[in-house]
């Protein structure tokens, strides 16, 4: 086996995996967020930087909020899923590089001075880190429904603040009744992978 992975492991986080259009009403616990959280911080980044925030849209006002701000068709799936979390970056994310990567503390002045220099290194790395998220979700049994189908200035506007890029939607939870689309095709390796 090239993997050594087990692959019942594969399976749940891969192969099997799918996005959830419906969840069923099992709660998503904040010590199940938290488990996701802490397994998936350690996935890499550039000078380990650590641009994502994660808020999780819980109450039922803070919900009618973020839905208002979906794309019609993802409306109704937000609003009824167990927890929906919104993933952001964040731009300032070079205040905490000193403590982040030690060997190199002078990266938060000589690489990200500039504001568009750390927007887009925020936005490369807090997308990592939320595909990291979404793996992370399938580890802890749960199905994720990631949409980028959003108003990012409404969004942004309603729960973070202009140091914040928000990137994507992501419905958490068990998958309900009819939860997945057929399964789409992939690209094969030989249509991916060259040799040089």
């Amino acid at each position: 086996m090239p993997l050594v992975l087990d692959p019942a492991a594969q399976d749940l986080l891969f192969r099997e995996a799918r996005t959830a259009n419906t969840f069923t009403d099992e709660p998503v616990t904040d010590e199940q967020v938290q488990a996701i959280y802490d397994l998936v911080k350690y996935g890499p980044t550039a000078f380990n930087q650590t641009p994502l925030r994660i808020t999780l849209v819980r109450s039922p006002e803070a919900r009618e909020r973020l839905v208002q701000h979906m794309a019609e068709g993802n409306q109704a799936k937000t609003a009824a899923a167990p927890l929906a979390a919104i993933l952001a970056a964040d731009n300032e994310f070079h205040e905490e590089l000193p403590h982040l990567f030690p060997a190199f503390p002078q990266a938060k002045d000589v690489f990200f001075a500039e504001r568009t220099a750390r927007e887009g290194a925020a936005g490369l790395n807090a997308a990592l880190q939320a595909a990291y998220f979404i793996v992370g979700v399938r580890a802890a049994g749960l199905a994720a429904g990631p949409m980028t189908g959003f108003d990012p200035e409404g969004v942004r506007k309603e729960f973070l603040d202009d140091d914040h890029t928000p990137l994507m939607v992501v419905n958490i939870g068990r998958p309900g009744p009819d939860a997945w689309y057929p399964r789409s095709p992939r690209l094969a390796y030989e249509q991916v992978v060259t040799t040089v």
